[in-house]
């Protein structure tokens, strides 16, 4: 704790908070409780110090002073009236000097007292704010000059029934009153300049709060929506669906899953298809792919739908022989040397935003429905794609077809199995690397 505020002035400083009060209102009441406690300490040790050095003058005025500080402090802990309490203080820092400096004489006999009613607009422009404190600084320099008006005009008779207070005394409290005054206004500045400090300081820690939340909620939908997506939700109100012309989809369903989980544990079963799932993931990311949704053991992947360019038949392609392959080869992932069906097809869909509460992107359409089938019609281990993709894809591709399958509600429907790429062809990742 700063030694210049001490533990009781703190503790006063917080005990007139309200739990509604925001931290502007906080700061100017305990500015105003601290002020209060600071110029009542300095009056009483003005007044023993002046009866020990000065004339010895009335004190009923500076005592009255002091009581009536406490008095009024003492009311605004209890009843919370905060309005009442900065008025009232004020006005009595402001005129409460001024009252001492005529019943001791003018300005030189009572050294310059008056100059801590300066206290009542440096507290207006603390606790009232700049424009509102104009009128008290006013009213101050209208007390000053009525001061001097009468000192001016009055010095005579005012020599001869003011007390005689020696030169030195009358140096020191000069002295004093000006150190005293300087002192507590310094000591609000710091005070204000502080708890001003730590508000702003509590202030961009929230800040940076909310930007983790925010940055946590967003990432957040960036798993569940594509970025472009995700974005439109944010700004718009209306429902999200849009037509496009040219989308390829692939669907992958893992074989026997079910027989396979017959003997696991939910924890077993869950762990399996996460390992599984987690791997895809990656390869989509790879591969710039969109993953759509998991429905139970298929995993769904679009491209041309975030504008990847034209190469985006080519990259599922790769992406389901690299799916393929990494169920092959990695047994970490693949512990249950599960094998999958994927399909492809290429065409038209209408792609939106389903529901309000825990909503999800998803694909309709007849080229949706064909990837489908043609996965669960497919051979497993094997990529079969429809005769669109095909043709957009044969020149790269080793493929073996077509393979005539009747699928449930397209008859018979020509599919190709895309066996890898042709030995001349780099792979896309290898060739992005490259560059």
């Amino acid at each position: 704790m700063d030694p210049l505020q001490p533990s009781l002035l703190r503790s006063l400083g917080n005990a007139g908070f309200a739990p509604d009060d925001d931290a502007e209102t906080r700061l100017k009441k305990s500015l105003l409780i601290f002020a209060t406690g600071l110029v009542t300490l300095g009056s009483m040790l003005w007044l023993l110090l002046y009866w020990q050095m000065g004339p010895r003058f009335s004190s009923t005025v500076p005592f009255g002073f002091q009581l009536l500080l406490v008095f009024n402090l003492v009311i605004f802990l209890k009843t919370g009236n905060f309005n009442l309490f900065r008025y009232s203080q004020l006005a009595l820092f402001l005129f409460t000097p001024f009252v001492v400096q005529w019943s001791i004489g003018n300005f030189i006999t009572a050294s310059g007292i008056s100059l801590w009613g300066l206290l009542a607009p440096i507290g207006a422009v603390l606790i009232f704010g700049v424009r509102d404190s104009a009128a008290w600084f006013f009213a101050y320099l209208f007390l000053t000059a009525l001061s001097g008006f009468f000192d001016y005009f009055l010095a005579d008779s005012i020599a001869m029934s003011s007390p005689k207070v020696p030169i030195r005394v009358s140096v020191f409290f000069f002295a004093l009153n000006f150190a005293a005054v300087s002192s507590i206004v310094y000591l609000l500045l710091r005070y204000a300049t502080q708890e001003k400090a730590k508000a702003q300081a509590q202030l961009e820690a929230t800040h940076r709060l909310l930007q983790d939340e925010q940055e946590r909620s967003e990432r957040l939908l960036l798993n569940i929506l594509p970025g472009p997506i995700a974005e439109r939700l944010k700004y718009e109100k209306q429902t999200i669906a849009d037509g496009f012309s040219d989308v390829t989809v692939m669907f992958v369903d893992i074989v026997n899953f079910t027989r396979t989980a017959e003997g696991m544990t939910p924890q077993q079963v869950f762990a399996m298809l996460n390992s599984i799932f987690s791997a895809f993931d990656e390869l989509a990311e790879r591969y710039g792919m969109e993953k759509i949704k998991t429905i139970g053991d298929a995993y769904m992947v679009a491209g041309g739908l975030n504008n990847e360019g034209e190469g985006y038949t080519r990259a599922i392609a790769e992406l389901a022989l690299a799916m393929r392959d990494v169920l092959r080869n990695d047994f970490e992932v693949n512990s249950q040397h599960l094998d999958v069906r994927i399909g492809i097809g290429t065409g038209p869909v209408v792609a939106g935003v389903v529901g309000k509460k825990k909503f999800i992107y998803d694909l309709w359409g007849d080229t949706v429905n064909l990837a489908s089938r043609i996965t669960s019609e497919g051979v497993p281990g094997r990529v079969h794609v429809d005769e669109t993709t095909y043709r957009r894809l044969g020149d790269l591709f080793e493929c073996e077809g077509p393979l005539m399958i009747h699928l449930k509600g397209k008859g018979n429907t020509a599919v190709y199995h895309l066996a890898g790429l042709k030995p001349a062809v780099a792979p896309l990742l290898t060739t992005a690397a490259a560059a």
